[in-house]
């Protein structure tokens, strides 16, 4: 089998059926291709829907919660295709996305895991690409002093302008809403690491491929358009929460003590930054004092990991 596209699904239904009528129609299922969805006890009817509408799709329904990179790998090993592409379901993938990503891997055997061009639905720019993690970007995480160094190379962002020319280029990782893995790589470095609950699961597995000496590329042809965040945003607190355990636990694994000396100093700076902030923002009647403790208990939380 060429292609398994496996999808892990929380809560998000009717993306997921978008997600799913825009794939389905690229694929010769049952012979070249599979699409696999895992639904992470859903409660929205994900996982009936999935049922009735896509028969010839393989659901694997968990009773619980388990993480998307849990979720990813129980895909994973229940696929067959010699290429693995992890897409997440508030994705609607363009005709030959799919394709063309298939082509670059066949193409240069040297690369191991590819990225598309992700856009906004109103066909706007979205960063699909980043570097490493640095201490800048932490810095500017919090401290966002202009759009040009948000934007800029300086926090993890590649030039616009090497999307605008079409051509592959090689970059540190793809973000995790979509990338196309060989099924080879996989097996020479493993699974994702089920310690990442949620988030920088794939900046450590893209860490990892590279160390082992696959080269990582985008590819500007093949569009996908990405809502962001829709499963996460249900539960904003806790994914703030999640966000900073999962990088703290890539420092852990990937950085020197010093690197995250300065990480964890650099994001308790920021929380203070912010608890100033909100309760600047409720003295002025800006914020509701619930709103107010429910952020301040979410960075208390926060600087507890540090």
């Amino acid at each position: 089998m060429d292609l398994s596209v496996l999808i892990v699904s929380y809560n998000t239904r009717d993306l997921l059926d978008g997600c799913l009528t825009s794939v389905i129609p690229m694929l010769n299922l049952g012979s070249d291709h599979e699409v696999i969805v895992v639904d992470n006890a859903s409660a929205d009817g994900s996982a009936a829907m999935v049922r009735t509408a896509f028969p010839q799709v393989r659901l694997l329904a968990n009773e619980q919660n388990r993480g998307f990179s849990a979720g990813s790998n129980q895909a994973i090993q229940s696929s067959s295709g010699r290429y693995v592409m992890l897409l997440n379901p508030d994705t609607v993938v363009r005709s030959g996305a799919l394709g063309r990503m298939m082509e670059l891997l066949d193409d240069d055997a040297e690369i191991g895991v590819v990225g598309p061009k992700l856009v906004y639905p109103d066909g706007s720019f979205q960063h699909s690409v980043f570097t490493f993690p640095t201490l800048p970007m932490i810095f500017l995480d919090f401290f966002r002093l202009n759009y040009r160094l948000v934007d800029s190379r300086l926090n993890g962002r590649y030039p616009r302008a090497l999307y605008d020319m079409g051509e592959p280029f090689p970059v540190d990782h793809p973000l995790g809403a979509g990338l196309m893995v060989r099924r080879r790589v996989i097996e020479e470095v493993g699974l994702l690491d089920e310690s990442f609950f949620m988030y920088c699961e794939e900046i450590d597995w893209c860490m990892r491929i590279k160390d082992a000496g696959w080269q990582v590329y985008c590819c500007p042809q093949a569009e996908v358009v990405h809502y962001e965040a829709q499963s996460t945003a249900q539960f904003r607190d806790e994914m703030f929460i999640e966000l900073h355990r999962s990088r703290y636990r890539l420092y852990e694994k990937h950085y020197s003590g010093s690197f995250r000396r300065a990480a964890r100093w650099l994001v308790l700076l920021g929380l203070t930054q912010r608890s100033l902030q909100a309760r600047w923002a409720a003295g002025r009647g800006r914020l509701d004092q619930e709103a107010v403790r429910d952020r301040l208990a979410t960075y208390r939380q926060v600087r507890m990991l540090s």
